[in-house]
C-alpha cells in the first residue's frame, strides 16, 4: 500500500485476528470488539488506515486490505511481547491505572521496550498519514505516540483516547516514568477519557508535575498550543446487539441454556475477561453465601460465570485462575447436588451469538469490577433485553455506573452489600425490573458507539479548526 490517508487509527491491536482457513492457509477474521464497530463507518467514509499489532510474532508482514479496510501491521518480537505487552503495559501500567488492585512491577528494560515499540508505531503513522491528516491514537499501550508524532509531523491533528481509568495523582506518582508519560500524552490536541474524573486527574497532574498552566479542561503549552482533556464515555453498537438478540436462533439457544441449567427460578450471570480487576471472586463468594444462608437453594438459582482467558503468561493471572477454580470447587462441593451445581463456571471465550443467548437467558446480570473504565458487558446485557426484563447489579466503580443509574449499584469491596443487592434483584417484582430496564435501555440506545466516535472526532476538529482537512462525518444510516 503506497497511498496516504486523511484518517489514521493507531491502536495496539489490528481489528482482525489470525485464523487457519479450511484449505490449510492462514487468513484474517474480523475481531468482535466494539472499537472496530465504532470506527468501521468513519474509516470507510475517509478511506482510513488502521495501524496495529496482529497479535503474534510473525515477520515480513506487509500492509493489506481486509473487507475493504486498509490495515498496516506492526511487528513485535517475542522479547517485546514479554517486555512491552505483558510487562510494561499489563504488569506496570494496568495495575496502577486500576487503583493498584494488584501490585505493579517496575523494570527499566520494560520501559525501554515500551519506548521502542511506541517509536515503531509512530514511524508507521508518519509514513501513511497525509499532510494535515487526523491521527487517532488509542489506549495505555501507546501513550508516548502523540508526542513522538508531534515532533515528527507537526502538521497532523492528533487525538488520544484512553479506554481504561486514569488514576489519581497519589497512584500515578509511583510510576518512575510519570513525566515522560504525561509529556507523551500532551503531544495530542485532544486527550479523551471515559470519565470526567480521569480528565481532571490528568489536568491536575500536568499542572503539578510538568508545570503547565491549566484552566478547567484546557492545558496551555509554551509553544502556544492548547491541549484539551475531556470525557467521552464509550458505548456499544446497540442496534446490532438488539438485532442479534431478536433472532429466533438466539431465542432458541437461550431456552436451551435454561433447560440445561435445570430451569431454575432465576439465572445469575457474570461475563468477564479473567482479570483481577473484575471482582469475580467476590461476586461468586457472595452468591455462595446467599445459598449457605438459606435465601435460596440450587433449585431456585444458579450462577453462570463466563471468564474468558486473558494474559495467561502473567503470573498474577495464573494465581487468580487458581483461586477462582478453588472457590468454585468449594461452593459446588458444599452446596451443589448431583446434576445441579450452584455455579456453572466456563473458562472460555464465546462468539457474539452465544453471548447474546446468555444475556437473554439470564434474569440477573452481575458486574462487580473493583475498577473499570466503562465495562461494556453491562451495556451489552441491557441492549439485548428488548423485552425490558432482567436486572443489573453493577459496581459503582465501573464507568457504566454513571450512565446506568437504575441498576442495583454496589461497592464491590463490600461482600454483604453485594449479597443484599443480588437478593433485592432476585426478589424484585416485574414492575420494578421493567421500570429500571426501560430507563437503562433508553440511555444505551441514544448513546451508542457511533455517537461516541462522532463526538470525539468533532471535538478534535474544533480544537484545531483551521488545521488540515476535517474528517468526513458519517450519516445516521
Amino acid at each position: 500500500m503506497t497511498s496516504r490517508s486523511q484518517l489514521v487509527i493507531v491502536a495496539n491491536r489490528l481489528p482482525v485476528d489470525r485464523v487457519d482457513l479450511p484449505d490449510g492457509s492462514r487468513g484474517w477474521r474480523r475481531s468482535p470488539g466494539g472499537l472496530v464497530s465504532a470506527l468501521d463507518p468513519v474509516m470507510r467514509a475517509n478511506d482510513g488506515v488502521w495501524i496495529g499489532w496482529p497479535g503474534g510474532t510473525e515477520t515480513d508482514l506487509e500492509p493489506f486490505e481486509d473487507d475493504g479496510l486498509s490495515l498496516v501491521p506492526v511487528e513485535l518480537t517475542a522479547e517485546e511481547v514479554e517486555e512491552f505487552y505483558e510487562g510494561m503495559s499489563n504488569a506496570t501500567l494496568w495495575p496502577i491505572y486500576h487503583d493498584v488492585v494488584a501490585k505493579p512491577e517496575f523494570h527499566r528494560e520494560w520501559w525501554d521496550a515500551y519506548v521502542r515499540v511506541n517509536e515503531r508505531f509512530t514511524a508507521k503513522a508518519v509514513e501513511v498519514a497525509e499532510e494535515g491528516a487526523t491521527v487517532w491514537v488509542h489506549d495505555y499501550q501507546l501513550q508516548l505516540v502523540p508526542q513522538m508524532l508531534r515532533e515528527a509531523r507537526p502538521d497532523l491533528r492528533i487525538g488520544f483516547y484512553l479506554h481504561i481509568p486514569f488514576p489519581p495523582a497519589e497512584l500515578f506518582a509511583q510510576l518512575p516514568w510519570r513525566r515522560q508519560v504525561l509529556e507523551g500524552l500532551l503531544g495530542a490536541d485532544l486527550v479523551g477519557f471515559q470519565m470526567s474524573g480521569g480528565a481532571q486527574n490528568f489536568v491536575r497532574l500536568v499542572r503539578q508535575r510538568v508545570g503547565h498552566k491549566t484552566h478547567r479542561d484546557l492545558i496551555y503549552l509554551p509553544d502556544d498550543r492548547t491541549v484539551r482533556a475531556a470525557a467521552f464515555p464509550i458505548s456499544i453498537d446497540t442496534g446490532s446487539f438488539e438485532e442479534l438478540a431478536r433472532q429466533d436462533s438466539v431465542a432458541a439457544r437461550a431456552k436451551e441454556i435454561r433447560e440445561a441449567l435445570g430451569n431454575p427460578t432465576k439465572v445469575f450471570l457474570g461475563v468477564d475477561r479473567l482479570d483481577y480487576t473484575k471482582g469475580i471472586h467476590a461476586r461468586l463468594r457472595a452468591f455462595g453465601e446467599l445459598i449457605e444462608d438459606g435465601h435460596f437453594d440450587v433449585e431456585d438459582a444458579v450462577f453462570v460465570q463466563v471468564a474468558s482467558p486473558s494474559r495467561e503468561r502473567v503470573e498474577q493471572y495464573r494465581i487468580l485462575r487458581d483461586e477462582i477454580d478453588r472457590l468454585v470447587g468449594h461452593v459446588n462441593g458444599d452446596l451443589g447436588r448431583i446434576g445441579r451445581p450452584a455455579i456453572s463456571y466456563l473458562h472460555a471465550a464465546y462468539p457474539r451469538e452465544e453471548m447474546a443467548a446468555l444475556y437473554r437467558a439470564a434474569d440477573i446480570m452481575v458486574v462487580t469490577p473493583f475498577r473499570d473504565g466503562m465495562n461494556l458487558v453491562a451495556k451489552e446485557y441491557v441492549a439485548c433485553r428488548y423485552d425490558d426484563a432482567g436486572a443489573l447489579v453493577l459496581s459503582e466503580f465501573a464507568g457504566a455506573a454513571a450512565e446506568l443509574r437504575q441498576a442495583w449499584q454496589v461497592n464491590p469491596y463490600d461482600i454483604n452489600g453485594i449479597k443484599a443487592a443480588m437478593l433485592e434483584a432476585y426478589r424484585a417484582d416485574e414492575k420494578e425490573t421493567t421500570k429500571r430496564m426501560r430507563a437503562m435501555r433508553k440511555t444505551v440506545l441514544t448513546r451508542d458507539v457511533t455517537a461516541w466516535a462522532g463526538s470525539f472526532l468533532e471535538a478534535l476538529a474544533d480544537i484545531r479548526p483551521g488545521h488540515g482537512k476535517a474528517v468526513k462525518p458519517v450519516s445516521p444510516e
